[in-house]
């Protein structure tokens, strides 16, 4: 008996499908029938290479023999035991054999390994079974040319067709499988000189690497090499690529014959030999009648060229004097004559002069091109926008090529160019304070190339025009002056700054407007500087005063300038006193004990006198009468007498804090209660504005100080102080804010919500409101008993 093969179904496909089991033959002997062993043929198990399913099982073992007891399957061989080791491995149980690592075909492409069944106690049960595993090819490997580089020569002119050279590669993958069928191919073609041919001049056969030419057209006197640039892809060219190179010389032959070389001289260069004329004269050698004296006769109208004689060969030497201009003339054809330095005799025969044409050929150089001036001049204000041209046609080839123009110096970035035209235009706006201009110039390169690579540069002069484009700034804006107009201080000095530069700049000139000419004056003190200064006696306060102040540039720019003046007394030094030191400064030589004295006896007296008030209106709001009205009360002085002024503004009809009763009335609000009027003419001067409708400083008329003893007259005593408002020339207009004065608190009127609060509304008759006039209809109707 011996191990038989299992079918294991995997992912991917089934092994030990295609066992075979082999029978031997029976053969005949005389004495009758003989049976051989058989044994199993196991075919070989693939295995992909390279594969990420490890542990992999690949093919289970199982022995046929029939017994009781456990069988324990091994492994030996190359793979398992063997170098390389633990690629393989076995179940001892189940027979199982795994992969346990990926494998590598270009390594070992096949393995012979052995299986045992053994009991428990070691014994060999059956025969061993040889396995063998072959590993099959994956396409992991690029082809390799054998050479870097290949070096290949072909003669010139020769016919489409002709075999030049062959190239090789190689691949590591399995020869047998499409994975190293590999196919060759040209991807580019590079002439030296560059660019001398242009056409494909060579092919390949994608098989077998062999390189042929496939045009016409090699001429060694145009192209050197080539220089091919090849691809080899297995697969039959779909798989993987390698690259490679391949040099091809062009070889020389025979095909040109010898010639005289023509009279060549190359443009721009002088003074040197271009070949020299040979005479022959049989007079004696070395005598003035055997020496030669050669001459120019036609064919350089410019005195480009000279002929001189060498005076030991008698040889006529030609030489250029001046440079040449392809361009301009290419080729020129002297007429030569020669005649002897000493004069023919009349004896000799009267021939012509000899002369000889000679043939110059001027050879053409690539000329670098030209600016038409250097250093580029342009002249552009400083504000020329974005986008505008400032030059244009800068520059031509002497050989008409074309050219490539750029900037190569531009720190500011400031400028653009057009590479073919070589027009110059501004980028981004100029800033005339760069530091990178020197006197109102900036300065960059520019570079011109041709064709063949030869350049020049020349330098970009931009002088930039100043421009107005500030108008200026005047400084302080504030300031103090003193009241005392014979003081030095007594004026504000102004000065005047422009960002621009001149002539957009200084002399600055300085003006008022009309309106305020009346007291305010300004004198100008230099180019950049004025003098403001009250022209009367002005009282202390603030003020605002309007200065116009213009530049000098083209055209002129100008700005208005709001100057808060302070006017106040002043010390001895010049400087602004408080109100206190303005007071206390007239007594001449006061010392600091009798001011803290006099400080002290003010206080006192003040606190003396709050104490005094705040007593009598208590000793008064106690001793109201009941019964007799909204606003009498037993004291027999009249409250409307008593109103304290303290200088303190009040909030108007709605604060009722302070302007319950005693309020300052303006003649448009609602009627005041009685005694509580005050005339606004009272209001200090300066802190209000002046009637314009009315002459100033007239006498007020007088107003009503006490109201009627009868209440029903109140609205006279009202219109009657309307009246008088009315006609006062010292008090504000009718649609000014006036002031009211803060009259204290804790008044014996009290409020109109506490109006003759110590009695009910039963106890007072409420009729006579109804006598006030329609301002106090209002206030009738809510006390209405009915």
């Amino acid at each position: 008996m011996s191990l038989i093969l299992l079918c294991l179904e995997t992912k991917d496909r089934i092994w030990g499908s295609s066992i075979i089991r082999l029978i031997s033959l029976l053969n005949l002997q005389s004495n009758g029938l003989v049976r051989v062993k058989r044994d199993w043929i196991i075919p070989p198990i693939r295995v992909l290479e390279n594969s990420k399913q490890v542990p992999e099982d690949l093919v289970q073992i199982k022995s046929d023999k029939i017994f009781t007891g456990e069988v324990i399957y091994k492994l030996e061989g190359p793979g398992v035991d063997q170098e390389p080791k633990n690629l393989f491995e076995i179940d001892d149980k189940t027979g199982v054999i795994r992969s346990k690592q990926p494998l590598d075909r270009e390594k070992y492409s096949s393995f012979t390994l052995k299986a045992f069944a053994l009991s428990p106690s070691g014994e060999r049960l059956e025969n061993p079974t040889t396995i063998e595993i072959v590993v099959l090819d994956q396409n992991d490997n690029r082809p390799t040319f054998t050479q870097n580089q290949f070096i290949g020569a072909v003669s010139e002119f020769s016919v489409p067709g002709t075999s030049v050279m062959s190239v090789s590669a190689t691949d590591a993958d399995d020869s047998m499988t499409d994975n190293a069928v590999l196919s060759y191919s040209i991807i580019g073609q590079e002439s030296i000189p560059a660019n001398a041919v242009t056409k494909t001049m060579f092919g390949i056969n994608n098989q077998t690497g062999a390189i042929y030419t496939r045009d016409v057209g090699l001429d060694r006197e145009v192209v050197k090499s080539f220089r091919l640039k090849l691809q080899v892809a297995d697969m039959s060219g779909m798989g993987l690529t390698s690259e490679g190179v391949a040099i091809i010389h062009v070889s020389d032959i025979n095909n040109h014959a010898p010639q005289f070389n023509p009279n060549m001289v190359m443009e721009n260069k002088k003074d040197y030999e271009i070949g020299r004329v040979n005479v022959t004269d049989r007079d004696d050698r070395g005598t003035g009648n055997w020496r030669a004296k050669y001459s120019i006769a036609k064919g350089d109208p410019h005195g480009s060229f000279a002929i001189s004689t060498d005076n030991v060969t008698n040889q006529g030497i030609l030489t250029v004097v001046k440079p040449l201009d392809y361009e301009a003339q290419p080729e020129y054809n002297l007429i030569l004559t020669v005649e002897n330095l000493n004069a023919l005799s009349n004896k000799a025969p009267n021939n012509p002069v000899s002369s000889a044409t000679v043939v110059i050929t001027v050879g053409n150089e690539n000329e670098a091109p030209r600016f038409r001036e250097d250093p580029i001049r342009i002249v552009v204000p400083e504000s020329v926008v974005p986008g505008t041209v400032l030059k244009r046609n800068i520059a031509y080839d002497p050989d008409y090529s074309e050219l490539r123009y750029e900037i190569t110096r531009d720190p500011e970035k400031w400028l653009d160019i057009n590479r073919e035209t070589g027009d110059i235009s501004v980028k981004r706006a100029f800033n005339i304070r760069s530091p990178h201009i020197r006197n109102n110039i900036y300065n960059a390169i520019v570079k011109v190339t041709d064709a063949g690579g030869v350049s020049s540069s020349a330098s970009l002069a931009i002088t930039l025009k100043e421009t107005n484009d500030f108008p200026p700034q005047l400084f302080p804006l504030s300031g103090t002056v003193c009241r005392e107009a014979e003081r030095m201080t007594s004026e504000l000095i102004l000065t005047a700054v422009d960002e621009d530069r001149p002539p957009h700049a200084e002399p600055f000139t300085f003006e008022l407007p009309d309106d305020l000419s009346i007291n305010w004056t300004i004198i100008q003190v230099n180019e950049t500087h004025a003098v403001l200064q009250p022209l009367v006696e002005m009282e202390a306060g603030e003020y605002t005063v309007t200065v116009l102040v213009s530049d000098s540039g083209s055209p002129t720019l100008s700005a208005y300038a709001q100057v808060n003046v302070t006017v106040c007394p002043c010390d001895s030094f010049g400087d602004c006193k408080s109100d206190a030191a303005a007071i206390l400064g007239s007594s001449v030589g006061i010392s600091l004990i009798a001011l803290i004295i006099i400080m002290a006896s003010i206080a006192l007296l003040l606190l003396l006198l709050l104490l005094a008030v705040a007593v009598s209106t208590c000793r008064r709001r106690h001793h109201i009468k009941k019964g007799t009205g909204l606003l009498v009360g037993e004291s027999e002085d009249d409250i409307r007498d008593n109103v304290l002024n303290y200088d303190e503004q009040g909030g108007g009809e709605e604060d009722e804090n302070a302007f319950n009763i005693d309020l300052l009335w303006n003649p448009h609000d609602a009627p005041p209660t009685p005694g509580s009027f005050c005339p606004v003419s009272s209001i200090p001067r300066g802190k209000q504005p002046l009637r314009r409708d009315a002459p100033h400083n007239l006498p007020s008329p007088t107003y009503p100080r006490r109201p009627p003893a009868d209440p029903t007259d109140i609205e006279d005593y009202i219109n009657d102080g309307l009246e008088a408002a009315d006609q006062d020339p010292n008090v504000p207009p009718y649609d000014t804010a006036l002031i009211y004065d803060y009259e204290g608190e804790g008044s014996l009127a009290g409020s109109l919500s506490s109006i003759a609060s110590g009695s009910s509304d039963g106890d007072q008759d409420y009729d006579y409101l109804n006598d006030w006039g329609p301002r106090f209809k209002k206030l009738a109707n809510m006390y209405d008993p009915r």
